[in-house]
């Protein structure tokens, strides 16, 4: 997001927030295989949580934005 924040344009901008939330699925992705393969101990689940709510909040932002 921070990257994106220098766009010239609504549209530009909006295709950071895209990639951004793109991110964010990866990251759950990858906590997810970790946690199967038990390299990390912790459970997922409450970083899931989050994970999911700040892909919501991307989304939303994202929609405030004058861009297709």
């Amino acid at each position: 997001m921070a990257e994106g924040s220098g766009s010239c344009s609504d549209k530009d901008f909006a295709h950071f927030l895209n990639i951004s939330r793109r991110s964010i699925f990866e990251v759950a992705s990858m906590l997810l295989v970790f946690h199967n393969h038990k390299i990390v101990s912790d459970r997922p689940s409450e970083i899931l949580v989050e994970l999911i709510e700040l892909s919501k909040m991307t989304f939303a932002f994202r929609n405030t934005l004058k861009a297709d």
